[in-house]
């Protein structure tokens, strides 16, 4: 379950009636390693697996091809969960060491680091290797669009869709977070052994830093989204070497690196 309903009224100029309206799931995820906590999520419950395993890998936590041992310990009637991930110490990465001892919540993926110098990512420069069809946008938001049922019905949750070089789907996931819905995406196709197929990231809302760090060290090489960027993000995704559009809408995008 992803959204609830909720009593509401709703007003116009001429008229007043109550209703039922759906609204999006946001809940707490905690994720214990070696069943120590780790951090916690704001997340919209679902897909919870893919979301730990694309966060692990964004964070240099784990980027091992195993599949990982991860158990629900806990989850309560309002939908707070509790996962223990168990990862040998050996296989653990330098990220592990820059624990989030803060609450991180669904629109931030900065908060709960513990000092500047953790928003640091380090890696080697992308080389673009083909250019992008600009005809094939608008056909990939399409595809994207017609899968966000929870959007449609709550109008209140991301989007995040890749697709491969053919601008085939890969995978699609939403959530009450922007980064969310990125990790869960890039989680799916981790444990699919499809995330060297990933060509493009799109997403429905705007890009910050995060988002450009997340494509950055899954090798996706372009971004599109549907709203503006940071500047955090164009220089990232400048030093990065990523192609990254925004107010990407119709016929119309923004090019930015």
């Amino acid at each position: 379950m992803q959204s609830l309903k909720y009593e509401a009224i709703k007003i116009s100029m001429s008229s007043k009636s109550q209703i039922k309206d759906s609204i999006v799931i946001e809940a707490p995820l905690q994720i214990n390693i070696n069943e120590e906590p780790y951090t916690v999520v704001m997340r919209t419950p679902g897909n919870d697996k893919e979301l730990i395993r694309g966060l692990l890998y964004a964070e240099d936590i784990y980027k091992g091809e195993e599949s990982l041992n991860t158990l629900l310990i806990e989850t309560t009637d309002t939908h707070f969960s509790i996962f223990n991930v168990i990862i040998p110490n050996s296989e653990l990465g330098k990220g592990y060491m820059n624990k989030r001892s803060l609450l991180s919540v669904s629109s931030c993926g900065i908060c709960g680091k513990q000092s500047i110098d953790d928003i640091k990512v380090i890696g080697t420069k992308l080389e673009l290797n083909r250019k992008i069809d600009f005809s094939k946008i608008k056909d990939m938001f399409y595809q994207m669009q017609k899968r966000q049922i929870l959007f449609s019905n709550t109008g209140a949750s991301h989007a995040a869709a890749i697709f491969n070089s053919d601008y085939s789907l890969l995978s699609i996931m939403e959530d009450i977070g922007r980064h969310n819905a990125v990790d869960k995406a890039i989680g799916e196709l981790i444990n699919n052994n499809q995330l060297k197929n990933s060509s493009y990231l799109l997403v429905s809302g705007r890009v910050s830093y995060e988002i450009v760090t997340k494509a950055f060290i899954a090798k996706i090489k372009t971004i599109i989204a549907v709203s503006g960027c940071s500047s955090l993000a164009i220089d990232f995704a400048k030093e990065f070497g990523i192609q990254l559009l925004g107010f990407t809408r119709g016929e119309r995008t923004t090019i930015y690196s």
